[in-house]
Parts: structure tokens; C-alpha cells; sequence
């Protein structure tokens, strides 16, 4: 991972971060399936470097996110957003498919185990975790 790709995975966890008036299940299969996330997953997008504020605002412009429901702990939401865009930059692997193999309640559910583990260890555990649940 180089210096940009790391502060791209900044800017993803602190956009997490801010989205907690909104319901975060929700926030994130929203953000994860999203055009906004595909931006990001590109190799270069100018939408990369507008920070989260403009993010989380362009993503409520063009989806609906429910604000009723369970708001995750800001900590767990900066971590869920950091490590996802870790896990698209480090693997090459875009946010949809990514949700798909750890959605937002594996991702909190996680949390406490995880967020002391490095990135990779981390992204490894969660592929690991699916895997065996698709095999069991």
C-alpha cells in the first residue's frame, strides 16, 4: 500500500465515520453497492480527492438512506470504512464484491476481534470466515 492508497482508506473511514445520523446497516450496503464506490475503486477519480463531507453529500443525493435503524459506534464505522477500501486497494477487488463476502453486520459483529489486527491478517480472517460458512 502505498501513501495515496492509505489516505484514500483514511478518507473512506472518516466518511464512515460521519455518516452516523443515518442508519448504518443501511449507510453502508448503500455506500458498498454504490456509483460513489465504484469511483473510488477506480484507479483514478477525481471524486477521490473531494473528501468526505462531498462524498457522504453526493452519495445522499443520489440514494435513499433510511436514518431509522442501529448507528454503529463511530470507532466501528471509521474501521469498517478504512478496512474495506484497504481490502479494494490491497486486492484489486471492487466494494460490491467485497460487501458480499462481509457485510456490514459480519463487519460489526467482527469488530472487537479484528480492529487490533493488522489490515491484511484482518482481510484474511473475513475470507476465511466466509468461506467456511459457504462450505458448512
Amino acid at each position: 500500500m502505498d501513501h495515496i492508497q492509505l489516505k484514500l482508506c483514511d478518507i473512506q473511514g472518516r466518511l464512515f465515520e460521519k455518516s452516523i445520523s443515518y442508519a448504518s446497516e443501511d449507510f453502508i450496503r448503500t455506500f458498498m453497492n454504490s456509483e460513489v464506490a465504484e469511483h473510488l475503486d477506480s484507479p483514478f477519480n477525481k471524486l477521490q480527492w473531494m473528501g468526505e463531507e462531498y462524498l457522504l453529500d453526493e452519495l445522499a443525493d443520489k440514494a435513499q438512506i433510511s436514518k431509522d435503524g442501529e448507528k454503529y459506534n463511530p470507532e466501528v464505522l471509521y474501521w469498517i470504512g478504512y478496512l474495506y477500501r484497504y481490502w479494494a486497494c490491497s486486492r484489486g477487488i471492487s466494494s460490491r464484491k467485497i460487501y458480499r463476502i462481509a457485510p456490514a453486520k459480519t463487519m460489526k459483529r467482527n469488530y472487537l476481534m479484528f480492529h487490533t489486527f493488522d489490515p491484511e491478517l484482518a482481510i484474511d480472517d473475513l475470507i476465511e470466515m466466509k468461506r467456511q460458512k459457504k462450505h458448512s
